[in-house]
């Protein structure tokens, strides 16, 4: 079993600043990226930052130059720095993984359950 632990959410005023964090744990052979995604309601979910295990990084449009992404490949853990939040910012952020647990199996992607980011204006 894979398990990914998203932590970090909060509510936090507009221009404020959030640091996202993710553990991925269980039987883990190697991890290829891992990332964030986010769901605000009514819309639908999409990649916010995403980071591979050699650090190349890609973002979503609506936070490069706010956003940082980066990995501890020792830890399975991946964190998200999120600086000069926005209102347009608050959604559910899910932490997502493409990995291998078997060296014989394809790598498959696994989802964290969620962590509430709120920002206020």
């Amino acid at each position: 079993q894979v398990q990914l632990v998203e932590s970090g959410g909060d509510l936090v005023q507009a221009g404020g600043s959030l640091r996202l964090s993710c553990v991925a744990s269980g039987s883990i052979l190697s991890v290829n990226t891992m990332g964030f995604y986010r769901q605000a309601p009514g819309k639908q979910r999409i990649m916010v930052a995403r980071v591979t295990s050699g650090g190349t990084t890609d973002y979503g449009e609506p936070v490069k130059g706010r956003f940082t992404i980066s990995m501890d490949n020792a830890k399975n853990t991946v964190y998200l720095q999120m600086n000069s939040l926005k209102v347009e910012d608050t959604a559910v952020y899910y932490c997502n993984a493409n990995l291998k647990r078997v060296a014989w199996l394809r790598p498959s992607e696994y989802w964290g359950q969620g962590t509430q980011v709120t920002v206020s204006s």
